[in-house]
């Protein structure tokens, strides 16, 4: 029975068993699988399903069970499997099956004439057209595809850059705007009125009715049962209009609501609204904003936390104000200006961009101004967050890092060459923002912000600035975004500033403080300081002579003072020390002279040691000998160091980290120390406060020495820093010392320019123009920061002019508008007469004491007055006059009228017609600037000038107001009233030309030019009209608003750039060496000049000359040394034929383009652009190629090292974009030779890795 109920139990239904049905290939035929593979039966064995050939089975099935159910068992439906075979139709693949359309084509007509002239294709994504014309090379669109892989990082010269941010994009009406090639519509002709294929159109002509009017049925009759929608007062105008005299009245009140018609579908929406909606308003004028919004950080952020309670990065240490306000606004996304004392704490801000950008997903570009800055943050940024790359002109370490550390040059290059490293960027941090001041690099920062697209943000990090707002105010009107400005009030670390005038160890102790850490000035040390070199000089007279000592000493003195102070700063326990010294000479033979002196310790020494070899062991051999390195070595150990542009580079990573470790006691410096990481000392000391700026020896500016001064004071570590100006000869100035040590820091202010990088970059693309370019830089930001008013300002003036009369010149008035314009010109004419004999010298020296003039400003018209006193400035020249003027004046403004005092006629325009007092006579005393005298007369008067300035100072005093003039006084006035009354339009004036023989074209001319419009004058008959006078002051007033009109058309217009003239010219030169053509099309070779770092012009006229393809690689790469060498010197006479052919054949082409730049206006003289090149390595750079060791370069030339290394560095980045240029013209001759080029010259010490990568 057991059996037999085992036998007879139910089946389990097909959903319970485990079992999964597989398709095997494309026969059609079926297995079960037990158990299961997959949890979704069906599968089949073809990774893609079955080929069109063999139809699937689910319209059978369907169709057998569900559309026929007779063929399903009533019982056992565990049997209802059906399996059938498949039937190939092979004839179904010749069908294609229905599918959206993959792409579409779109006409693109021309803006102005409606024409078609080209067709993009379109590809769809999901419901939207992308247009597939959108790429590198045709768009600046962010949307446009990402180009190669290969181009990721660096872009192509030949790719457009990313569409600026705050620039906007052209409209239709921007583009319907015709150009001087551009096509205009013919109205008459071009103007269809047929339709295709319809045999009539539109006729524009007029048609006379031959129904009169009175016939027409009135259309308010036939609309009379419908009411059109219009409001009470269109009721009531209608009502008016038919219920008068013959016509039928107009019921307004009805038992039943009328059919009213809405206008539109908004109509119908409004009248179903709860509330009305008001009627709109006129749009009101913008108001100005501000674009740079100071941030206070004088109260504490106590809900910091609570607005970040989970920020993006930590320190160890409780952020100041300033920086949680900087971190708040980077929380918003918002853009900063941090301009914080140095040592302040600045990087904080940078770190939480960084973290920032990490936690997006984004990335951030950190530029710096110099490679060694690059290099620095490198060290420090990957010590903290990782994932951090370094790019620079010859390395290249993880460029795909979400952290890029740069120069604001390679920065500039990505944006020009539309780098897709720009698509996926949130921060750009600007460090060292007063580096914008550099003459040579200072436009690089401009146009790298000018290029920067709309999403990225900027933060900026300086030195305090004094116009921290002005700077940020053009930023945030550049990118149309607020900035925040964000300022230190004091420095975290005060400041005491010492002179010392110790020169042995009696002398030093002889430190006098002049400024405390409060900023106060004591004059009671300056005066101690000069009493002590005075006791110095005459103690030495005694025992020398009266011959008084040297203001610079020498080698020997200058040991003596540093021996004295570092023994005084030693004892006190202030040590490290930086002496800043504005001479490269003079570091080395200071740090050379303290031979004698040792300040470490034998662990230090050690330490020192170990550093050195790990540090040196990468070197071969030989450079491990260099004498300098060997020198260096030497000095490390003792605790002494030197950084200055002659070192090698590896010698200066390693001071500065010795010196970042302690380990370096004294070091002596040049002021590029200053900038960049935060290396601060104990002490700082000034060697001098004065250098030599490339062009003249001057004192330190502010902004220069507080920058230095800067580095004394290590937080946390010192209650004050130390700063001490050596007195090796006098003591300076008292006013020079309080004008450097307390002046206001140098302002940012624009190093922008042209050149031909940027202009053929921004020619290439046909959006961008360079007069934008122009426009948005920082030099024109005070000219155009008023746009917005001044567009206010003309629509106003228009409105206005349209509104006045026009003037009446018929009959007698014809010559109306002649008579005006000649006085115009007139008036100008003598002022720019004037202008000269003003800036001559005669024409100062005529303005002695006792000259009579005519003075004519706001308070005096045409007045007669006598130099008293001449100022002895020469800049500014001030003239304090005697001038008469009336008794009792009229006080408050005059009312305006049109009588006939405001109109001038012929004699009060040729003649200076002089002021009459028309009461009692009186004086005053001004101070004129020479703008203030209109003519300076023949006559002189006899006067004591002095007397007169006594006795008018002493009658302003209360108690003597009421004094009578003085004889002096009273005799000069009454003088110059008979002259007044003598000569109503004038006594004689001077000659320009024969008195005063100013022979000048623009004067001889002027003056003729102003005989002519006298006799013009005289003769008009317009004067005589008694409407004259009314009808003059209409036509002044119209012509005063078109005046002005005029002037702010032309700020507002593209003529008003300061660099417009030389844009032209530089364009000229283009045309004319045949880079552009004359539509402002870039040609092939100014599309290589773009690829071109510097020397564009240079470079690109010897590949297109072929100058370069016959010499070999280490040939060219001599060569090219004079574009790139900075140190001057003579290339001498041991070298090959081959290279003194192709010194002088540079020079000819440089020559060639000088004549150039001269024809089309240019300043620069040939003999200035042929003398930017220097051959004076051209020897040890062509050894160096051949393989020469870096040792046996020295004896070749005198350069430092440092100089050299540098030198070749610039070398081999000009020789990879040479070799790119030749990829780009197809020359791969000379692109392997520039490769070979650039692998001779990297090897060795010159391109050693930076300790900073390691």
């Amino acid at each position: 029975m057991l059996e037999t109920e085992r036998l007879v139990l139910p089946p389990r239904g097909p959903l319970d068993l485990p079992l999964c049905a597989l398709e095997l290939g494309c026969t059609g035929h079926w297995e079960l699988l037990s158990p299961p593979q997959v949890s979704d039966p069906p599968t089949g064995t073809l990774s893609h399903g079955l080929p069109p050939c063999a139809p699937e089975l689910q319209g059978e099935t369907e169709q057998l069970f569900l559309s026929s159910p007779e063929w399903l068992p009533l019982h056992g439906v565990e049997r209802v499997a059906w399996k059938w075979q498949r039937k190939t139709d092979p004839w179904s693949l010749l069908g294609l099956p229905g599918a959206p359309v993959p792409s579409d084509l779109q006409a693109q007509r021309h803006p102005t004439t409606g024409r078609g002239y080209k067709t993009d294709r379109r590809t769809r994504d999901g419901f939207n057209f992308i247009n597939t014309n959108l790429s590198a090379t045709t768009s600046l669109s962010l949307r446009r595809p990402p180009g190669p892989p290969s181009q990721a990082l660096w872009g192509n010269p030949t790719h457009y850059p990313f569409w600026p941010g705050g620039m906007d994009e052209p409209t239709i009406a921007d583009l319907s705007t015709c150009g001087d090639s551009e096509e205009e519509i013919d109205f008459e002709k071009d103007l269809l009125t047929i339709p295709p294929g319809f045999k009539k159109g539109i006729d524009f002509t007029p048609k006379n009715h031959s129904t009169p009017a009175s016939g027409l049925l009135s259309l308010s009759h036939l609309l009379e049962p419908l009411e059109l929608g219009g409001g009470e007062e269109e009721e009531e105008e209608t009502a008016g209009r038919l219920g008068g005299p013959g016509g039928d009245s107009v019921t307004t009140a009805t038992s039943e609501p009328l059919l009213v018609r809405a206008s539109s579908l908004e109509d119908l929406v409004l009248k179903e609204a709860s509330t009305p909606m008001p009627p709109p308003e006129l749009p009101k004028p913008p108001l100005l904003e501000q674009w740079a919004i100071p941030v206070d950080i004088t109260s504490p952020v106590g809900d910091f936390y609570r607005l970040i309670p989970q920020p993006a990065f930590q320190w160890p240490f409780e952020p100041d104000v300033f920086q949680k306000q900087a971190i708040l606004h980077l929380e918003r996304h918002d853009s900063v200006f941090v301009a914080a004392h140095t040592s302040a704490g600045k990087t904080v801000v940078a770190e939480y961009a960084i973290a920032l950008a990490q936690k997006h997903m984004t990335r951030t570009i950190y530029t710096s101004p110099i490679k060694a800055l690059s290099n620095q943050k490198f060290r420090d940024f990957r010590n903290t967050f990782g994932d951090v790359g370094l790019l620079t002109g010859d390395v290249q370490l993880h460029p795909e890092a979400s952290c890029l550390i740069m120069t604001t040059e390679i920065l500039r290059s990505m944006l020009y060459s539309g780098s897709d490293v720009i698509r996926d960027l949130e921060w750009v941090i600007f460090d060292e923002v007063h580096y914008i001041n550099d003459a040579e690099r200072g436009v690089v920062w401009e146009e790298v912000l000018i290029m920067l697209p709309d999403h990225v943000s900027i933060i900026l990090l300086s030195a305090t600035v004094p116009n921290a707002l002005e700077f940020a105010d053009w930023i945030g009107r550049l990118k149309r975004r607020h900035l925040y400005v964000i300022s230190t009030a004091a420095r975290p670390v005060p400041l005491e500033h010492f002179l010392f005038t110790g020169n042995s160890p009696k002398t030093q102790g002889e430190l006098f403080l002049l400024l405390d850490s409060r900023g106060i000035f004591h004059t009671k040390g300056y005066y101690a300081a000069v009493e002590a070199k005075k006791e110095r000089t005459s103690k030495h007279a005694q025992t020398f002579g009266a011959k008084q000592p040297m203001h610079q000493g020498g080698p020997g003195q200058d040991r003596g003072i540093y021996l004295s102070l570092l023994a005084s700063l030693r004892s006190r326990a202030q040590l490290p020390v930086v002496v800043f010294t504005f001479s490269r000479g003079r570091c080395d033979e200071q740090a050379s002279g303290l031979s004698s002196l040792d300040l470490t310790t034998s662990s230090e020494k050690s330490e020192i040691h170990l550093f050195l070899q790990r540090c040196l062991a990468r070197l071969r051999g030989s450079d491990r000998q260099l004498p300098q390195v060997l020198h260096m070595s030497e000095l490390l150990r003792r605790g002494l160091g030197v950084h200055h542009s002659g070192i090698l580079p590896i010698l200066k990573e390693i001071v500065e980290m010795l010196f970042s470790r302690g380990l370096v006691k004294v070091l002596f410096a040049t002021e590029t120390f200053a900038m960049g990481v935060n290396m601060p000392a104990r002490t700082v000391v000034f060697d001098s406060m004065r250098k030599h700026d490339g062009a003249t020896f001057r004192d330190l500016l502010p902004g220069e020495y507080v920058q230095m001064a800067g580095r004394a004071g290590r937080r946390g570590l010192d209650p004050t820093g130390t700063v001490i100006l050596l007195c090796k000869g006098r003591v300076p100035e008292m006013a020079d010392l309080h004008r450097m040590m307390l002046g206001k820091p140098s302002q940012l202010q624009s190093q922008f320019r042209l050149t031909y990088t940027m202009i053929l970059n921004l020619l290439r693309v046909d959006a961008l123009r360079v007069e934008d370019m122009m426009k948005r830089s920082f030099s024109e930001f005070p000219s155009r920061k008023d746009s917005k008013a001044h567009e206010q300002t003309l629509a106003e003036l228009t409105k206005r002019l349209g509104n006045l009369e026009e003037p009446d010149t018929s009959g007698q008035l014809v010559d109306l508008p002649e008579y005006y314009s000649w006085g115009e010109e007139l008036t100008e004419t003598r002022g720019l007469i004037q202008r000269r004999i003003m800036e001559s010298v005669n024409g100062l020296k005529s303005l002695s004491v006792g000259r009579v003039v005519v003075v004519k400003n706001q308070e005096h018209k045409n007045a007669l007055g006598v130099i008293l006193q001449v100022s002895s400035d020469t800049t500014n020249r001030v003239f304090t006059t005697l001038i008469l003027c009336e008794k009792q004046p009229l006080e408050g403004p005059l009312p305006a009228s049109s009588s006939s005092h405001d109109v001038p006629y012929p004699e009060d325009l040729v003649g200076h017609k002089l002021f009459l007092p028309e009461g009692p006579c009186d004086h005053t005393v001004a101070k004129l600037q020479p703008g203030d005298i209109t003519a300076i007369t023949t006559k002189m008067l006899r006067v004591n000038g002095e007397r007169i300035l006594e006795d008018f100072s002493k009658r302003q005093q209360p108690r003597f107001k009421k004094d009578p003039p003085s004889p002096a006084v009273t005799s000069a006035v009454q003088e110059m009233l008979r002259l007044a009354q003598a000569h109503p339009a004038g006594p004689p004036a001077l000659d320009p030309v024969n008195d005063l023989q100013l022979k000048e074209v623009s004067v001889v001319e002027g003056g003729l030019r102003a005989r002519k419009l006298e006799e013009l004058i005289r003769g008009a008959q317009c004067v005589h009209s008694p409407r004259f006078p009314a009808q003059y002051l209409r036509l002044r007033e119209r012509a005063q608003i078109q005046k002005e009109m005029d002037r702010l058309r032309f700020l507002l217009s593209d003529q008003s750039l300061l660099l417009l003239p030389e844009y032209h010219q530089r364009v000229e030169v283009l045309r004319t060496l045949g880079y552009v053509d004359g539509a402002g099309t870039v040609k092939l070779a100014g599309r290589v000049a773009c690829a071109m770092s510097s020397h564009e012009l240079l470079l690109t006229e010897l590949m297109f000359d072929n100058a370069l393809s016959a010499l070999r690689p280490e040939e060219i790469a001599a060569l090219l040394s004079g574009l790139v060498c900075q140190s001057s010197g003579d290339p001498g006479d041991q070298l090959p034929s081959t290279l003194k052919q192709g010194i002088e054949r540079v020079k000819d082409v440089a020559r060639r383009i000088g004549e150039v730049q001269v024809s089309c206006g240019l300043n620069q003289t040939v003999e200035e652009f042929v003398g930017e090149l220097n051959f004076g390595l051209v020897e040890v750079v062509y050894e160096w190629a051949r393989g020469m060791p870096f040792s046996e370069l020295a004896g070749l030339s005198g350069t430092p090292e440092g100089l050299v290394v540098r030198c070749i560095q610039r070398l081999a980045e000009m020789c990879r974009s040479l070799r790119g240029a030749a990829r780009l013209v197809g020359e791969p001759v000379l692109g392997a030779k520039m490769e070979a080029a650039a692998t001779m010259l990297r090897r060795d010490i010159v391109f050693a890795a930076s300790l900073y990568t390691q």
